[in-house]
């Protein structure tokens, strides 16, 4: 079967999880009225649920080793269809928080099986197929959000759960049978031309000797910092929205042009990072993140329009993080535990969704005001830039000899 049909599979698929998290934001105000719960208590869910979805990454690639990627397709599909659904029906705060976090678990072996499919059958053209996986993830919500929000008004929130819970959860389940990883020591005809700008090493890292190396360390402390004004933008738009006074109309633009942005960002990064080099790419894209995240909380509250645009441009300099950082691991550390190694940097989103969930939500109900939590979120970003530029100046990571181990050291090498 040809990779591009089993690229496709894996996109859709991440287009149904994408709604998992993009779509999150038409629920919460819904189901503060329904239930009397604070925006706190309610985006808390949000943090639960990026945490169960990232911090049990490293289980995911060792089950998918062990099942196959089409039987660990049909159990991720089971959990999402089960843990979405089920939040309609939750009746109160630990039923919820826990329906949440089996659609995160349920989301991450999606994200994980499909990510990893793309490093391993495009190691010539890693940026753009990761780039179209993770713009699935990104942008799907763009069709899904005008359908979600209909059904939430025609019916209620609970039914809307339910409903789209189920047609995911099928969805996972059909695409996942179509997934299949390449055969050790798979190599595309013709052979891969790597770019002068592409940093790449010969030797293949497993997780272990990947944690023994500064450069994964430098990487975690990067996606973090970049991961964080994202994330909020992501969980808080509509009460940021209401806090700006910003219009009905203008709130249902920026929720469809903002997946739309995110997707883009995939896309267009991983096509530029496979010329420009990884590193650059980050410098120039977390630098203008800082400055569009700057700019919700000045330009974003000038009117309707300036909302949308500064949002917009957010997610445009934002979603490609979940391109870039795969990339560059593959890049640093080889493609053959692309699964496992991706867990491990991945697990910052869970860090991330920490301070940009439940407590960038209490930190506005104690100020009145969304400036701290995004000035704050743009230096961290800007932070990342400068780290950028820093580990290009890095020399590729050297397996280390630990006692009792034959491993030799490798040479830094560039290809």
């Amino acid at each position: 079967m040809n990779r591009w049909f089993r690229l496709a599979a894996a996109v859709i698929a991440m287009v149904m999880i994408g709604n998992l998290q993009y779509a999150w934001t038409l629920f919460v105000q819904p189901m503060m009225t329904g239930t009397g719960w604070k925006l706190s208590e309610v985006q808390w869910g949000f943090t639960i649920f990026v945490a169960m979805m990232t911090w049990t990454m490293p289980l995911s690639g060792w089950l998918i080793d062990r099942l196959g990627p089409r039987t660990f397709m049909t159990l991720a599909g089971v959990l999402c269809a089960v843990g979405w659904g089920g939040l309609g029906q939750a009746r109160n705060l630990p039923e919820f928080y826990a329906s949440y976090a089996v659609a995160g678990l349920g989301n991450g072996f999606v994200y994980c099986c499909c990510t990893a499919l793309g490093l391993k059958w495009f190691p010539d053209k890693r940026g753009v197929a990761s780039g179209l996986i993770a713009a699935g993830y990104g942008s799907g919500a763009a069709l899904f959000n005008p359908f979600c929000g209909y059904l939430i008004r025609s019916t209620d929130y609970r039914t809307t759960f339910l409903y789209t819970g189920l047609a995911l959860g099928i969805v996972i389940l059909c695409a996942g049978q179509f997934l299949k990883y390449p055969p050790m020591g798979f190599i595309p005809a013709p052979p891969p031309n790597v770019k002068p700008n592409i940093r790449r090493h010969a030797e293949q890292f497993n997780s272990l000797e990947m944690l023994r190396t500064p450069q994964f360390y430098v990487l975690f402390a990067m996606m973090l910092m970049i991961g964080i004004g994202g994330l909020m933008a992501t969980a808080q738009v509509a009460p940021v929205a209401r806090n700006f006074k910003i219009g009905a109309t203008a709130l249902a633009i920026a929720l469809s042009l903002n997946p739309l942005g995110n997707g883009m960002s995939r896309i267009l990064w991983g096509w530029v990072s496979d010329s420009l080099g990884r590193e650059r790419t980050m410098a120039v894209a977390f630098t203008l993140q800082a400055i569009f995240l700057a700019g919700v909380a000045t330009a974003g509250r000038w009117g309707d329009a300036w909302f949308i645009g500064t949002m917009a441009l957010v997610f445009l300099t934002w979603g490609e993080l979940y391109v870039l950082f795969p990339a560059v691991l593959a890049d640093m550390f080889g493609a053959r535990h692309a699964a496992s190694n991706y867990s491990f940097l991945y697990s910052t989103k869970g860090v991330a969704s920490i301070l940009a969930g439940g407590l960038a939500a209490k930190l506005f109900e104690k100020t009145g005001t969304w400036d701290y939590a995004f000035y704050g979120s743009a230096a961290l970003a800007l932070c990342s830039a400068l780290a950028a530029v820093g580990l290009r100046r890095m020399p590729l990571p050297k397996k280390r000899i630990v006692a009792g181990e034959m491993a030799p050291i490798t040479s830094t090498t560039l290809h």
